[in-house]
């Protein structure tokens, strides 16, 4: 990961409800996510999308959590405990420089790359080896965070998501993102 890593006590200002009213996850993500899906979500944070897609994904199917903070990974597995959604979602606990995903390679049916692509240290690395693990047709959602990141590095990002053949589809409009669906082609 990048020098610019979300500290893990920030991680308790994202979870803030007021959050909620501004982008509601079940709506952005529900068009993507269905029952007995396999999600990956690479930075998860504390969970407030985590919570929502295992929601989506149903008792049959599992959110894959990877992040490189343990802090932030074990306030998620905390807040999913008490959610009733622990066995839905795995954590892991994983390198800056790589996810390890060999174990799930053409196993995952969606990625949700929300607020996080622009912290790896290579996005090049980071999107073959999302598309490494999506099944064929599997999708991935990309948003990065408006003001944050800006559009050129944001164009960059989607540059790296084609080279590793994923198929840039519809631009979401969103309030406080830059947003774009990809597919593994």
């Amino acid at each position: 990961m990048s020098k610019h890593v979300c500290p893990w006590w920030l991680g308790y200002s994202l979870l803030c409800p007021v959050r909620r009213w501004i982008e509601d996850p079940e709506k952005m993500l529900a068009p993507y996510v269905k029952e007995c899906m396999t999600v990956l979500e690479p930075g998860p944070g504390m969970g407030f999308l985590t919570l929502p897609l295992a929601r989506l994904v149903g008792s049959a199917g599992r959110v894959v959590a990877v992040d490189i903070q343990a802090k932030m990974l074990e306030s998620l597995g905390r807040r999913a405990a008490k959610a009733g959604l622990l066995p839905r979602i795995e954590t892991r606990l994983v390198q800056p420089d790589s996810m390890g995903l060999g174990d799930l390679k053409g196993a995952v049916d969606f990625v949700l790359a929300f607020w996080m692509a622009h912290e790896m240290p290579s996005a090049e690395v980071f999107f073959l080896e999302a598309a490494e693990a999506l099944k064929p047709g599997g999708m991935l959602l990309l948003a990065e965070p408006k003001g944050h990141v800006k559009p050129e590095k944001f164009e960059q990002e989607l540059a790296a998501a084609r080279a590793a053949s994923l198929e840039i589809g519809e631009r979401p409009v969103t309030r406080r993102s830059m947003a774009a669906v990809l597919r593994k082609t």
